[in-house]
């Protein structure tokens, strides 16, 4: 049986209340490392929805596209009707510093089943018509398409995705969708070291079903790892941790690490697998972060003891202060080289 009603009441005024049934057993999302094709889905209930494709699929006759990584879009429901005035802003939010895009391609599925588009010179009806066809848009819909750098370009459309929803009143404050989301990838490639990085940390175990690909497509292993998230929010997370010498031996030389300098940073950790660990895990949980969200707020810089504003200080205990000669001396530091 799920959590039905909780109210927090302070002073005869009620400053929080969560008046909505949560389910015994949140849902699951995985995340696949290759995530083309992959719906992800509002679980709220609210229906904007995004597809995700591999380059060249979508959008395969505008040469700009076949530089990019990635090229995602949106089908918003009902919004055909959108001024340009309204699409500019649009456009404008995507390419605040923030968050960073170059811009934003716009099509029109208008009630009698035509198309007006920004890249009407590019693409003709038939074409479009294949865009919303994937989008699984209906007439009186808006397409919006970014394309870019895989991970940066997801960002950006989150993050026009949630102003979308904000803006169409889709986010509701007082309605709770807690869910795990799993299958995170094991490793992330970094193009400037050119070598594989933990994408949490260097003993979280793989999924056993995907221990056969540790030397050979270790793009492709799953971390043993999961999320708690509260309406797109992190409130929690963990992982199993690698137990046994030999997994934690194949991580470090995946990570690029000789075996001399595994031996000397961890060292202490391979001689203790020597004598045998259960299989041990655990979740971090963000409460300061699940106050903020039940009590409607988007930051929890007023939910933490020693908030910093926006330069770094802490103005209750006016930190950071300047640092005494003697402790610089005492930790051989020099602030004037």
């Amino acid at each position: 049986m799920g959590i039905r009603h909780w109210t927090v009441i302070k002073n005869k005024k009620t400053i929080i209340k969560l008046a909505t049934s949560w389910p015994a057993h949140f849902p699951i999302m995985g995340i696949g490392v290759e995530r083309f094709a992959q719906r992800i889905k509002d679980i709220s209930g609210g229906s904007l929805e995004v597809k995700l494709y591999p380059k060249n699929v979508l959008v395969p006759a505008l040469a700009v596209f076949d530089a990019q990584e990635l090229v995602v879009g949106i089908a918003v429901p009902g919004c055909a009707g959108y001024s340009r005035k309204q699409l500019d802003k649009l456009v404008d939010f995507v390419k605040k510093p923030q968050i960073g895009a170059n811009g934003l391609i716009w099509v029109k599925y208008n009630e009698d089943g035509s198309f007006k588009s920004s890249v009407d010179k590019f693409f003709d009806q038939e074409q479009l018509k294949s865009w919303a066809d994937r989008l699984n848009a209906e007439k009186g819909d808006l397409l919006l398409v970014m394309a870019g750098a895989d991970n940066k370009t997801r960002t950006q459309l989150s993050a026009l995705r949630m102003e979308l929803a904000e803006e169409l009143g889709l986010r509701k404050p007082d309605e709770y969708a807690p869910l795990w989301v799993v299958d995170f990838p094991l490793l992330e490639w970094d193009e400037e070291t050119q070598r594989y990085h933990a994408m949490h940390h260097p003993f979280t175990s793989p999924k056993p079903e995907d221990m056969n690909l540790l030397e050979t497509e270790p793009g492709k292993v799953r971390a043993n790892a999961y999320d708690m998230v509260l309406n797109g929010n992190e409130i929690g997370g963990g992982s199993i941790r690698i137990f046994d010498k030999e997994t934690q031996s194949r991580m470090f030389d995946l990570l690029g690490f000789s075996k001399e300098e595994a031996k000397d940073q961890f060292g202490f950790l391979m001689n203790a697998f020597e004598y045998g660990a259960p299989p041990h895990g655990g979740l971090a949980f963000g409460l300061d972060r699940l106050v903020a969200i039940l009590g409607g707020q988007e930051t929890i810089r007023d939910f933490i003891a020693f908030p910093k504003n926006n330069s770094g200080r802490d103005v209750m205990i006016d930190a950071p202060s300047r640092i005494d000669e003697v402790q610089l001396n005492e930790l051989h530091l020099k602030l004037d080289l």
